[in-house]
């Protein structure tokens, strides 16, 4: 909601600002003049010539206001500056006067009227018998010269409260004070002015603005945390992302395994899956590649590690020759060349029936003499296993 708005300060010269349709007259030498303009719809009519100042005076929507003072920065009064004259008669009011009491009898009241208190109790008692349906409020102010009169005192510049507003004013007290701003001011206010109180005494600040204060104060700081919430668990989960999205090759069960994830533990929690085990036994590998399979060998994307997986099947292969041949290869896989000191984890049993293989070069059931012990033991320190696969 808005409010319509009529002000005026007095300097060197008198300033008025306005916006809606509450208005200020000056009487002067007589005559009786409106020196502001409503900013309504009956008023764009008058301006456009589609109906008369009189006609506009009982219009059925008077009341129609284009302009309002909100307390938004783009609110637009109309600002003037008059010289004043002694003898001038300012009148401020709302429509409350103007749209039940006519011009005329308004300068005629302004007119006869001795002093500025005897013009507004008479403005306010007219307007009240025709009836009016909105607030009635009226200021007015005379142009004095401050000299000496014949008496030797000069003219009061006092305020004086007439009307409703002095109902609940103390008699006798006639000091002025800034009006309050907040709804429990204005409350404490008029129950001061009913009890008594003097403004001195009342606390500096009210219980009706405290709690809307803390609850400002606590709303502010809730959205503050949550703010800070929001962006811890938005960086967390980008990051986890990130991790997701890295490939890595590790040790699962004694086969090399690729990963999704990093190889990290955060607590309990793990930042690593499990995405596809080999056929490569991390035991027939060479040290450097075990040791390097223990802290996680990083890949680049899904086609670097089956390529680096095929490299690591290679040198097991390269490496289980080598133990083969009696040249040690490896860090876990010892090489015998007795049956008895073979590894108990690696050897495969010798079977009982003699050994025969079938050479390249000679037709399909010949047979060779079986393999002394020595080398028999040698060969089968190294576990039957498929040398081919894939990573799906």
């Amino acid at each position: 909601m808005g409010s319509t708005t009529i002000a005026a300060a007095r300097r060197i010269q008198l300033v008025t600002a306005h916006i809606g349709d509450s208005r200020a007259y000056l009487l002067r030498d007589g005559e009786f003049s409106q020196i502001t303009k409503d900013h309504s719809f009956v008023q764009q009519l008058v301006d456009e010539h589609r109906i008369t100042a009189d006609e506009a005076q009982h219009h059925p929507q008077r009341s129609l206001v284009t302009r309002v003072m909100t307390g938004n920065p783009d609110d637009e009064p109309d600002l003037s500056i008059r010289e004043l004259k002694v003898g001038d008669r300012y009148l401020l009011c709302s429509d409350g006067l103007t749209d039940f009491v006519s011009a005329e009898i308004v300068h005629e009241v302004l007119a006869e009227a001795p002093d500025p208190a005897t013009a507004a109790e008479r403005c306010i008692d007219i307007a009240l018998k025709a009836s009016t349906r909105d607030n009635v409020t009226v200021v007015i102010a005379d142009v004095v010269d401050l000299t000496a009169d014949d008496a030797g005192e000069p003219p009061s510049t006092t305020p004086e409260i007439v009307g409703a507003a002095a109902a609940v004013r103390p008699r006798g007290r006639r000091r002025t004070r800034a009006l309050p701003v907040s709804p429990a001011e204005k409350a404490a206010a008029l129950t001061r002015e009913a009890t008594g109180i003097p403004a001195e005494e009342e606390p500096l600040t009210l219980a009706e603005e405290v709690l809307p204060r803390r609850r400002a104060l606590l709303a502010r700081t809730l959205g503050i945390l949550a703010l800070a919430a929001v962006l811890l668990v938005g960086g967390g989960y980008g990051a986890y992302r990130w991790t997701q999205q890295q490939l890595f090759l590790g040790n699962d069960g004694g086969y090399v395994a690729v990963y999704r994830g990093i190889s990290q533990q955060l607590g309990p929690i793990s930042l690593a899956t499990l995405r596809e085990r080999t056929d490569v036994l991390v035991s027939d590998l060479p040290g450097y590649a075990q040791e390097s399979l223990s802290g996680g060998i990083l890949v680049a994307d899904q086609a670097a590690a089956v390529a680096r997986v095929e490299e690591l099947r290679k040198a097991a292969f390269d490496c289980r020759t080598q133990n083969a041949s009696g040249t040690r290869c490896g860090t876990t896989v010892p090489v015998s060349t007795s049956p008895a000191t073979t590894s108990p984890a690696t050897t495969t049993p010798t079977p009982t029936t003699p050994a025969t293989a079938t050479s390249p070069g000679m037709p399909s059931g010949s047979s060779q003499p079986a393999a002394t012990p020595a080398s028999t033991a040698s060969q089968g320190s190294t576990p039957a296993r498929t040398l081919g696969g894939s990573i799906r």
